[in-house]
């Protein structure tokens, strides 16, 4: 497994040139760009700004793993939803100039006044909308275990079902609803294991996920991809990434023994 990063939070202010410098300085092996932040990187970057954000990448040690959009799929106005869509494949576009190897997509709710399956089927068919749209261009779309009702991951593999695309795949998020009614995540990530690639993984010392466990089951899977740290701003970024690299090391150790 590698380390990465999102810059949700950390990194939030960073340009790409700092970014790519402490990544590479503290073992983070790769990133994910969220949108909206200092960094810019943006489906208005022009195409000159396209060409060196792809070789700042390409010249240093740090992949560009992902660009993490807020795309979201469940909206009953089939405005929005379009527009949701039409968005996601602006960021397919700048992925391939940028050389991400991914876009990022989430749902985020399943309304209230909709029935649920209904939902989850509208949102199973945008899906495969933008996986299809993104596979031209050999770009991968990651579908975040996201949202208030919508990142139960039964309703996750319901979406992906539906989609039924070999190039849409899943972004473990490190959920407390991973877990089922015993307490424990092995039954509901072996509902996704084929699927998952990527992982969001958050402060490794909580006592509220169970991060061994995790370790574990992505080990067995014989998962050789990115666990992306999605973690709070600190005032002592160089420290936290220094120690955040070194428990995550310990992790890996303890599930590899």
């Amino acid at each position: 497994m590698k380390l990465g990063m999102v810059t949700y939070q950390l990194g939030i202010d960073w340009d790409i040139d700092t970014l790519i410098n402490k990544c590479h300085t503290f073992g983070f092996e790769g990133v994910e760009l969220r949108t909206g932040h200092q960094h810019r990187v943006e489906p208005s970057l022009s195409n000159q700004k396209r060409t060196e954000v792809k070789s700042k990448f390409a010249d240093s040690s740090v992949k560009l793993v992902c660009l993490g959009s807020i795309c979201e799929y469940h909206s009953p106005d089939p405005i929005v939803l379009k527009q949701n869509i039409e968005t996601t494949k602006e960021f397919v576009l700048l992925a391939k100039d940028v050389g991400a190897e991914g876009v990022k997509v989430r749902p985020n709710a399943l309304p209230v006044d909709v029935p649920k399956e209904k939902t989850i089927h509208q949102i199973g068919l945008a899906l495969r909308e933008v996986a299809s749209f993104a596979s031209d261009y050999k770009v991968k779309i990651r579908l975040e275990v996201h949202g208030q009702e919508s990142s139960y991951p039964v309703h996750i593999k319901e979406m992906v079902d539906i989609a039924d695309h070999t190039n849409l795949f899943v972004c473990w998020n490190s959920n407390p609803k991973d877990m089922d009614e015993t307490g424990t995540i092995d039954k509901n990530f072996k509902m996704l294991q084929d699927k998952i690639e990527i992982c969001h993984i958050h402060e490794l010392s909580s006592e509220e996920y169970p991060y061994l466990s995790l370790f574990s089951l992505l080990h067995k899977s014989k998962f050789d991809g990115f666990c992306l740290a999605e973690v709070p701003a600190s005032k002592e970024p160089e420290r936290y990434m220094q120690n955040y690299k070194a428990l995550f090391n310990a992790l890996n150790t303890i599930v590899e023994n």
